[in-house]
């Protein structure tokens, strides 16, 4: 499990995506951002997901303030990230609701609720039907 620091006070954030679920802790500190006890851009190994996990630090200024640990579970790294990226704009909606104005300005606080969608019977897939014939 991942190392956190004992006895501190700390803000909790949810975050969901697509099958993904996030449990998101800010602590106070330098910045750091850890995942599943990795740095997230190790975690993620894609620059553009760790960008996506950044954004809602970067739309408060006092994101640098805090240090993330992120423990992340389901989906693919790109649902993950957006799930970790949730958590974070609500564990700083709770640290401080002034926050609130510039994470909905850049749409950080709703939830993408888009996911696949399942195959109906008769289909090939959720809506991909076999070629008709009229013979």
């Amino acid at each position: 499990m991942t190392a956190t620091p004992t006895n501190q006070q700390y803000f909790y954030g949810l975050g969901r995506r697509k099958t993904s679920i996030a449990r998101v802790r800010l602590f106070p500190g330098e910045g750091n951002v850890t995942v599943n006890g990795k740095p997230s851009r190790d975690y993620f190994g894609r620059e553009v997901l760790d960008i996506i996990v950044q954004q809602p630090l970067r739309a408060v200024d006092t994101g640098a303030n805090f240090n993330v640990i992120a423990d992340v579970e389901g989906g693919g790294s790109a649902g993950q990230a957006g799930a970790v990226r949730l958590g974070i704009a609500r564990a700083l909606l709770k640290a401080d609701e002034a926050n609130r104005q510039p994470l909905r300005a850049q749409g950080l606080l709703t939830r993408d609720a888009r996911a696949k969608e399942r195959k109906k019977p008769g289909l090939k897939r959720a809506r991909k039907a076999p070629q008709y014939t009229k013979r």
